[in-house]
């Protein structure tokens, strides 16, 4: 079964209570305050009533009064340095505006809601134990993408988590967390200057194996996640920037995917680059592996590995991010990024193509998370659909973790006389071998992909040993890529270079 996207909001009445009488009555006759988002009131201004597609302003209840203002502030309480207040227990945000005498003449409401089931379009991912950075536009959902990692990684998981929570915001308000992070520990933040100095001491004191940050975007903050990275805990945060393209350019933050710096080259290897003598390459690995672009609610941009991803805009030629769509009906739709195929290989996918496809099979898929395969089943085009019934399966697909002679699995195959495949783990790789052996999927493939690792591999020994640069052989873009991996873990600069079908690789040493 697809998991359910479900929003809860908490005890809404507690926020409703705060709005003047006028304000108060007209929301709770609404017959779509579920779907609010926020409130705002200005002075002098009517108030404002802010839905996820619509703005009303509501011209009928007259223009907002200081004593409007001040009869909300007086029954929330103290707002803290970054102008915040909460109610205890409750998601919901009060940020205030100030004036130059430092009186509040304007408040913005935010309705907050745990939402469960986000966070399945990325689980893989986030159970990975990689580092995970995620981007967006304001409002479009990274704080509730954080709640429910924080309760996915220690509920589901059972991991130690700790969240540092600045302004209240993941966790509510209140010295009692929301459930809505199950398990996780939360250490509140004095002010917005300290968070940094909790991120380190969530670190040494309290033992975490994840740790979950909410806008990362001072120096110190991103001193302190590199800290955390190199110290073997799990990371994951959010960063101001709407894509991959803002971290590269902002100083302050662009140590999160690994810093750069200007190399001066020498003329005769700038003639060979086909680049001027001064050229910016990345100073040293990314704190995080993985970063996750929300483009939309629903619609994620990843980038694994960032390294990878990174050097390949560096050196103008990037390279496409592997997207995440929740479909209307709740199904994920996941689009790798398409290889362009050689020649020879589209002559004989061609020739393939005049046999008939082989019938498409089905599979119940048993402790192997689902969007990994499906993410599998994808890059290959293979003719193979996943049920979530066994009765409807050609056959099961386990792990070797899962099965014995009285597991569970083995039970179900027996009683179903359905038959039961065995892999030696979840990973991609072997998830992958199983199908392309079961399909007999484009053998040529893997031995095309083998001579250009084997090549790459020998002339970055030979980099090593000569200090020289070394230039490979041309190769479609798919083979490409592949190698300028390879090239990244001897820790050694390459870039693509001519023009097709003779654009090669150029590997050289690290200035």
């Amino acid at each position: 079964m697809t998991p359910k996207i479900v929003g809860k909001v908490d005890d809404l009445h507690l926020l409703l209570d705060l709005m003047p009488q006028r304000l108060r009555e007209y929301l709770i006759d609404l017959d779509n305050l579920e779907s609010l988002e926020e409130i705002v009131v200005d002075l002098g201004y009517c108030p404002e009533v802010r839905f996820s597609n619509t703005v009303h302003r509501l011209k009928e209840l007259g223009d907002t009064t200081i004593e409007d203002i001040i009869g909300i502030t007086d029954r929330t309480g103290i707002f803290n340095a970054d102008n915040r207040a909460g109610i205890e227990r409750t998601l919901h945000r009060i940020s205030a505006i100030r004036n130059r005498s430092q009186d509040i003449i304007g408040l913005t409401c935010r309705i907050g809601r745990a939402v469960e089931g986000t966070v399945d379009i990325i689980q893989d991912i986030v159970e990975s134990g990689q580092n995970c950075l995620f981007l967006g536009p304001p409002g479009i959902g990274k704080t509730t993408i954080l709640r429910e990692v924080a309760r996915v990684l220690s509920t589901i998981s059972s991991k130690r988590v700790i969240v540092v929570d600045t302004s209240n915001e993941i966790a509510g308000d209140g010295d009692i967390p929301h459930p809505g992070i199950g398990y996780a520990r939360r250490m509140q933040v004095p002010s917005p200057d300290q968070q940094h100095a909790i991120m380190i001491e969530a670190v040494e004191n309290h033992m975490p194996e994840v740790i979950i940050v909410d806008e990362i975007g001072t120096e110190e903050e991103t001193k302190a996640a590199r800290t955390i990275a190199e110290r073997g805990v799990q990371l994951v945060a959010t960063a101001h920037g709407y894509q991959l393209d803002n971290l590269i350019k902002n100083p302050t933050l662009s140590d999160l995917i690994g810093g750069f710096q200007n190399v001066i080259l020498g003329d005769e290897e700038a003639k060979f680059r086909g680049t001027s003598k001064t050229v910016i390459e990345r100073k040293g690995l990314p704190t995080f592996d993985v970063v996750i672009e929300l483009r939309a609610r629903e619609l994620f941009a990843i980038y694994n590995p960032v390294a990878t991803h990174v050097d390949s805009l560096l050196q103008s030629d990037p390279l496409d991010p592997e997207l995440r769509k929740r479909q209307d009906d709740g199904n994920v739709q996941i689009e790798t990024p398409q290889p362009q195929p050689s020649q020879s290989i589209k002559d004989s996918d061609s020739i393939a193509s005049q046999s008939p496809p082989p019938p498409t099979k089905t599979v119940f898929p048993f402790g192997i998370n689902i969007n990994r395969l499906k993410a599998v089943l994808n890059s290959l085009n293979a003719p193979l659909k996943i049920v979530n019934e066994i009765r409807e399966a050609s056959f099961v697909l386990t792990t070797k973790s899962k099965t014995g002679p009285k597991s569970k699995v083995s039970q179900l195959a027996k009683t179903h006389q359905v038959p039961l495949h065995i892999i030696s783990s979840q990973n991609n790789d072997d998830i992958t071998k199983f199908i392309r052996t079961m399909f007999k999927l484009r053998i040529s493939d893997d031995i095309l992909e083998d001579e250009a690792i084997q090549e790459v591999q020998h002339a970055c020994k030979r980099v090593l040993a000569e200090s020289r640069f070394v230039e490979l052989a041309p190769r479609p873009g798919y083979l490409r890529r592949i190698q300028h991996q390879v090239a990244y873990e001897f820790d050694l600069n390459s870039m693509s270079v001519g023009e097709d079908p003779n654009r090669r690789l150029r590997i050289y040493p690290r200035v």
